[in-house]
């Protein structure tokens, strides 16, 4: 378009910028939110869907975890082996931190230097990694500081046991307050790899080397203490099967537990890409939203500017000049919204990405996403445009004889009925479009109204699934309160059998497991599958299954739903275990249900057998003797379990020492960290409602002014204008209840539901009772606001004037 043709243009501009500058602002706004929340969103997607991978390209990610949990075991062997290219060695025993009590936050103590050397190597997000050969440098992970109060540059002490005690304690005796030496650790860095992060986690602590090199006996019984492995090999996962023969091998032992890190990366990343495919799906949604509501808006807006421009049509102004016209406006607003929702993205990478991935990201910080932010960019200004032009054409070919505009159904209704006047008139307005230049944006509002009812709705469903699953273990399996652990390593440290009988005899007990732990290995020789015993003492636990039963035969297992997808193992099928020397079984899955969260399993990790279906796998052998211990509904199980300490006491003198409280699962934080993502949503689609609502308001007032106008000449008082507003209001609402509510509901659980298959965890129906109650009359109430300043525009109408005009 040359300078002659767009001169027309320009002038029009100048005539209609001043006039509508508000309409253009607001739409620019608009624009300028869904931009920036549909970008945010897809980068902070991207960037969360690759956290792990990036992090592994840059810190020697270990291949596998060696756990023979074996007293003096000779690991120059297993380090001489070809396919191992790194190994560090630590210590199964710890240490405590002054002033706090939560052992989670403790590392393993290091047994040698090539940690964070050539193994794990970690990125270093402040100060500096500890020096090896020094015994009072620490470095923590990222949560560490916030949880604790301790970062870079302060000092924590670390209280050591006596060798005594450490030796007591390899034999399960509770070693009770630490009276070794206490050890002032300066925190040197911040650190961050696969292996030292903090997912699930408060912040965790890794003291340097050179501590277990000065205070080893303080640290670790010589003679009963485990030393234990982190393996970087070769050729990396696919040199584990024969890893895993050369370790037998060299060890003499078959049963010797090997975590396979690489598979659960590959887990990992599986639920990092949920997250980021939620992240996603909310911006899909909002970009949705965003063309249906702002779309129709602009929409409105160029067909009412054709149709002012049909004067200058007449006056010579071309087709085509009249369509670049009326898009010049919306354009403009789009270009100033695009930009300012760009910036709006790139100043919200800070906190991205969100969820999982924000333990595993190796630079946190602002970060932009040149391939979402350029496109969006240019993309919005280019979509306005494509649709202001195509409405601009739509319009131009409209002629004055249109047909004239569809009357709703309930409209006649509540005409027939004989309802008031502004009632009557409020339903026209909040129903019936019109035509001309009188038209009313009613689909947007309903759309809108609809919207965001279903939003806030959905919001509150699955927000209130979270909520629950966050706050009752038994969604992930865990049905017990009080745990014990009663030997490792095919050795007791007391008569289990005696002191649990004790203990299922304690009032408010109801159900005691006794349950043997070992690990299985499939016929892929890939998959390792952790077996508990299911030995019922007294009432038998409850074990949460999400199909079939438990096992009552010897050749009977219930797989862990992550061993079942692992196995390709459902209801019915065989697979085939081996043991301790022993030769492969084969079993017949009873059931798929969730397990005890152990040492070296998860709760969708392993399965359960019969004690006659374990021992013809391992014999007397096994890796831990542990106990769950459920308490009555509605009982104090602190009380509980000083009773049943007291129990245990009575039959072996410090059996007590074995029982604690059970921690919360950390796959309930991780669950939660996707609550907000709805939350959000529901407000951004909320904040859309109320535009396209109260812009539809706005506009029914303006265009219809000469309708008002007519109806107060003919007697109607201002009070009674103002009627009309308010009733278009609340018709508006109500239509938006009447679909929103049950669409909500169905949409947040049905969310829920697939966010409680992929976790995985026990699915209940979620309830907001609070939203339901409370969602028809914050909706009535909030279209009522908006009607408060249309309606009393409506009240100061010149009749007279719009009447001569018109």
């Amino acid at each position: 378009m040359n300078r002659e043709e767009g001169a027309p243009i320009l002038a029009w501009l100048r005539l209609d910028l001043p006039r509508r500058w508000r309409s253009l602002t607001v739409l620019a706004l608009l624009v300028a939110i869904a931009a920036a929340t549909v970008l945010t969103a897809t980068a902070g997607a991207r960037r969360g869907m690759t956290a792990v991978a990036r992090l592994g390209d840059r810190t020697l990610p270990a291949t596998t975890v060696a756990l023979p949990n074996q007293p003096g075991f000779d690991w120059s062997k297993v380090r001489a082996l070809p396919e191992v290219e790194a190994m560090a060695t630590f210590a199964v025993a710890g240490f405590v931190l002054e002033g706090s009590e939560d052992a989670d936050n403790i590392d393993f103590p290091w047994a040698d230097a090539s940690i964070m050397q050539t193994i794990e190597r970690p990125v270093v997000l402040s100060g500096r990694l500890a020096d090896p050969a020094r015994a009072d440098e620490a470095v923590v992970t990222a949560r560490f500081p916030a949880t604790f109060g301790k970062g870079v540059g302060d000092t924590v002490v670390a209280r050591l046991l006596t060798p005594e005690q450490a030796a007591g304690h390899s034999r399960g005796v509770e070693p009770g307050e630490p009276a070794g030496p206490r050890v002032p650790l300066r925190i040197v860095g911040i650190v961050r790899s696969t292996w030292f992060s903090d997912p699930g986690r408060p912040g965790v602590l890794t003291a340097s080397p050179g501590l277990y090199k000065r205070y080893p006996t303080n640290l670790l019984d010589p003679a009963g203490g485990y030393i234990n492995a982190l393996i970087r090999l070769r050729g990396g996962e696919a040199t584990l099967p024969q890893f895993r023969a050369d370790l037998a091998r060299v060890s003499g032992r078959g049963d010797i537990d090997t975590w396979n890190l690489p598979e659960q990366t590959r887990q990992l990343n599986r639920t990092l890409r949920f997250e980021a495919s939620c992240l996603l799906a909310f911006g899909v949604a909002a970009l949705v939203a965003a063309l249906l509501l702002i779309g129709q808006a602009i929409a409105r807006y160029t067909a009412a500017t054709v149709e002012d421009l049909r004067t200058l049509r007449a006056l010579g102004m071309t087709s085509r000049q009249s369509a670049v016209a009326a898009a010049a406006g919306p354009i403009l607003a789009a270009s100033i919204g695009a930009s300012l929702g760009v910036a709006a993205a790139a100043v919200a990478s800070r906190w991205f990405p969100i969820g999982s991935a924000a333990a595993f990201e190796p630079t946190p910080g602002m970060s932009l996403d040149w391939a979402v932010l350029a496109t969006g960019w240019v993309l919005v200004p280019v979509v306005v445009l494509l649709g202001a032009l195509t409405a601009a054409w739509a319009a131009s070919r409209a002629r004055q004889a249109q047909a004239s505009d569809r009357r709703s159904v309930v409209a006649k209704t509540v005409t027939r009925a004989g309802l008031p006047v502004p009632v009557t008139v409020g339903t026209r307005l909040a129903l019936e479009t019109g035509r001309g230049r009188t038209a009313v944006p009613v689909r947007p509002a309903l759309v809108g109204a609809v919207t965001g009812v279903i939003g806030v709705l959905a919001a509150f469903t699955f927000s209130g699934g979270v909520a629950d699953a966050a706050s009752n273990p038994r969604r992930f399996g865990q049905t017990y309160q009080v745990t014990s652990f009663f030997g490792a390593n095919s050795e007791d440290f007391g008569p289990a059998d005696q002191v649990l009988a004790a203990v299922s005899r304690v009032p408010g007990v109801d159900g005691v497991d006794n349950a043997l732990l070992d690990v299985a290995n499939a016929a892929d020789g890939q998959t390792t599958v952790p077996l508990y015993t299911y030995q019922p003492v007294g009432r038998p636990l409850d074990v949460v299954l999400t199909s079939g039963r438990l096992p009552v035969e010897p050749a009977d297992v219930v797989l862990a739903p992550s061993s079942s997808a692992a196995l390709r193992a459902g209801l019915g099928s065989k697979v085939t275990l081996s043991g301790t020397d022993s030769q492969p079984r084969v079993f017949t899955v009873t059931g798929i249900g969730f397990v005890p969260e152990g040492p070296h399993n998860s709760y969708s990790t392993g399965g359960w057998v019969t004690r006659p279906g374990y021992d013809a796998l391992f014999g007397n052998h096994f890796k831990f003797h542990t106990a769950y211990v459920s308490v009555n509904p509605g009982a104090d199980a602190n009380a509980v379990l000083a009773d049943l300490k007291s129990s245990a006491d009575a039959v072996l003198a410090g059996a007590s020492g074995a029982f604690g409280l059970a921690t919360p699962p950390t796959a309930a934080l991780q669950v939660k960290q996707v609550q907000r993502l709805p939350l959000v949503l529901g407000v951004f689609l909320v904040l859309l409602a109320i535009g396209t609502v109260g812009h539809a308001l706005a506009t029914a007032v303006r265009r219809r002014r000469h309708d008002l106008a007519v109806l107060r000449a003919l007697g109607m008082t201002r009070r009674q204008t103002r009627v009309v507003v308010i009733t278009q209001a609340s018709v508006l609402a109500l239509v938006g209840l009447l679909f929103g509510v049950p669409l909500g509901l169905a949409l947040g659980r049905t969310v829920w539901r697939v966010v409680a298959d992929f976790t995985p965890l026990q699915y209940a129906p979620p309830f907001a009772f609070w939203a339901l109650v409370l969602i028809g009359p914050v909706a009535l109430l909030v279209c009522n606001l908006l009607a408060a300043w249309p309606g009393q525009q409506a009240t100061r109408l010149r009749i007279s004037h719009i009447l001569r005009a018109e």
